[in-house]
């Protein structure tokens, strides 16, 4: 019954990101988690619509800035992300396929990465099981020590969102961590995350299109997942940018969005049981760990220093 009734309690609006996170663990971790598959089916598509409605909150002439402007910087910190994990990989012996995984997933959007990448790389199940663990289990800890340290350098609220938007993997932790800097950082944050996310599309095609001149490309064995929240979020900006009279009703939806955000933090809170941190493994995390420590280090760098943002 206590997941159940953590995730009503979630829906409180005094209840925050941070503390439905914990909460979810706790009760995974402790009691343990009867409805795992339930809960993991949900999360998915729970974020997918919590981010839609973000997007009612959204100007989408400050978004198609955020893209144009980073397109520079985000093909460098890409590129720069996938060369480091690759050495990192062949350095601490994970195989290449969770060791691609795990690159692809810190340098764009961690989960909806890798979920797009399974296709066309073919990796093994265990291999998608480690390199998720990894990036969740960073995730976590991201909630966390990205606001703190955000306050102990001084970052203002939006650098601290760009570099949230920069250095954390996923979507759902971005948010939650831009959440608790305030409506400046988060409105920051969602539109670099999410104009970022756009280049899973064009990476994931031309990492088949290499496999397949290398000769290591097969039949796919299904079609690769692109994070259609992405469209959602586009469209329903447009909507309250064009049409004014719908502005009111965006912040309202916008609202209940983020209500629903931290109702997803307490699910994936509660889907880590003993066996996910087990198959996480020692090395896989010891490259995921040393990449995103690399990669959250250079881009607060680059904040602090002027040379982005």
């Amino acid at each position: 019954m206590l997941v159940p009734l953590g995730a009503a309690a979630s829906l409180l609006p005094f209840v925050s990101t941070g503390a439905a996170l914990v909460a979810g663990i706790l009760v995974a971790l402790l009691v343990g988690n009867p409805y795992v598959e339930w809960t993991r089916r949900a999360t998915h598509p729970l974020l997918s619509l919590a981010v839609v409605g973000l997007g009612a909150s959204m100007d989408l002439r400050v978004v198609a800035a955020v893209g144009i402007q980073g397109a520079g910087y985000t093909v460098a910190s890409i590129t720069v992300c996938l060369l480091l994990g690759a050495l990192l990989s062949r350095a601490l012996g994970v195989s290449r396929e969770a060791g691609l995984l795990i690159s692809v997933g810190t340098a764009i959007c961690g989960g909806s990465a890798i979920a797009a990448m399974v296709p066309v790389l073919r990796p093994k199940e265990h291999e998608v099981s480690v390199a998720l663990g990894t990036v969740f289990l960073l995730n976590a800890v991201a909630l966390f020590v990205f606001p703190a340290v955000g306050h102990t350098v001084g970052l203002d609220p939006s650098r601290f969102g760009l570099w949230s938007a920069l250095a954390i993997h996923d979507t759902s932790s971005v948010v939650g961590a831009a959440m608790q800097y305030g409506p400046q950082a988060l409105e920051v944050a969602t539109t670099v995350k999410l104009a970022r996310a756009l280049w899973i599309v064009p990476l994931t095609l031309g990492i088949g299109a290499w496999r397949s001149r290398r000769g290591e490309a097969s039949e796919p064995r299904g079609k690769a997942r692109y994070p259609w929240f992405i469209l959602g979020f586009i469209a329903t900006a447009a909507l309250v940018t064009w049409v004014p009279a719908l502005r009111p009703m965006g912040h309202h939806v916008a609202s209940a969005s983020r209500q629903v955000l931290v109702l997803t933090l307490f699910l994936i809170g509660a889907n880590l049981t003993r066996g996910a941190i087990r198959s996480v493994g020692v090395r896989p995390l010891a490259q995921g760990v040393a990449l995103w420590v690399c990669m959250a280090g250079l881009s607060l760098g680059a904040i602090v220093l002027h040379l982005v943002g």
